[in-house]
């Protein structure tokens, strides 16, 4: 079998559930990632022999796509904010709607005192505090989680995006008190869980069969862990400090009325590439814990 046969053999089997373009792109993914080959070499080789183990892989993948299971899993990795990344289904898949709340960190952190310190607090794959550390060159950035499973994924990430110099893991809950040895920050951001009650009975089978439910339930309302980490972790950003959340569809208004709160003060709120409320930067201006 030659790489173009692979590749068709590949692209007829995914039809059944994709378009013919998306159907192609998708088998394509496929052979060069395990292959390690880039598109370019992928083409330059399409009538030489398949490798078996690679023929192997390829199939299996196909058949686990079939059943639905998300391609990020399937592939091992995913890119984000331009950085590639490991996950497993121990980790949420990064997707687009994050990047509304990723860069209202990075273009407040871009303005905030020499070496800030930043949290990335329920990080699962560190996708966004390392695209942080990836943009502000002086931040330091702790990745903070409950699972040592993700952080174990977030380790990885960080020696594969080669930031172990400014970039370290704790393992915390986001529903406990803030353990003191973590020091104050100047920001924290944090993708939390917030899907609630009713929306997680009606989530669709690649997500409710594949990704980690830990991460994805937020109380009935939602809102358990955004409660949860003012009353906890205002104590650890430094005066006049920042909490940028991201949040789910229609929560926008009760996310900002608790950050009021809490004494913080709303200065953004960002949209996503679906012009759907996504993400809030605020500032506590209370007098401190």
């Amino acid at each position: 079998m030659t790489n173009r046969e692979l590749y068709l053999a590949a692209r007829t089997a995914l039809s059944h559930m994709e378009d013919q373009q998306t159907a192609g792109m998708i088998a394509r993914d496929l052979i060069c990632t395990f292959s390690g080959k880039t598109p370019e070499q992928l083409l330059g080789q399409i009538d030489s022999p398949a490798d078996r183990g690679v023929a192997a892989r390829v199939y299996d993948g196909v058949e686990r796509l079939l059943k639905e299971e998300p391609l990020a899993y399937v592939l091992g990795e995913w890119e984000f904010y331009g950085l590639p990344l490991y996950v497993s289904p121990d980790v949420l898949i990064p997707r687009d709607d994050t990047c509304a709340v990723t860069e209202l960190a990075i273009n407040k952190g871009l303005f905030l005192d020499k070496d800030p310190r930043i949290l990335d607090l329920c990080c699962g794959s560190g996708c966004i505090g390392l695209a942080i550390a990836s943009r502000v060159k002086d931040a330091r950035v702790t990745l903070a989680d409950i699972s040592k499973e993700a952080l174990a994924v977030a380790k990885k990430n960080i020696a594969r995006n080669k930031l172990g110099g400014r970039v370290s893991t704790f393992q915390v809950d986001a529903r406990q008190a803030a353990p003191g040895f973590l020091g104050k920050f100047d920001m924290i951001v944090s993708n939390p869980p917030y899907i609630t009650g009713e929306e997680m009975k009606q989530l669709p089978k690649s997500v409710n069969d594949f990704e980690p439910h830990l991460a994805l339930f937020g109380g009935e309302d939602g809102l358990d862990f955004y409660r949860s980490i003012l009353e906890h972790y205002t104590a650890i950003l430094k005066p006049g400090g920042f909490v940028c959340f991201e949040f789910g569809m229609n929560m926008a208004d009760a996310v900002c009325r608790l950050l009021e709160e809490k004494d913080y003060t709303v200065i953004e709120r960002k949209r996503d590439y679906n012009d759907r409320e996504r993400a809030v930067l605020a500032q506590y201006s209370g007098k401190g814990i």
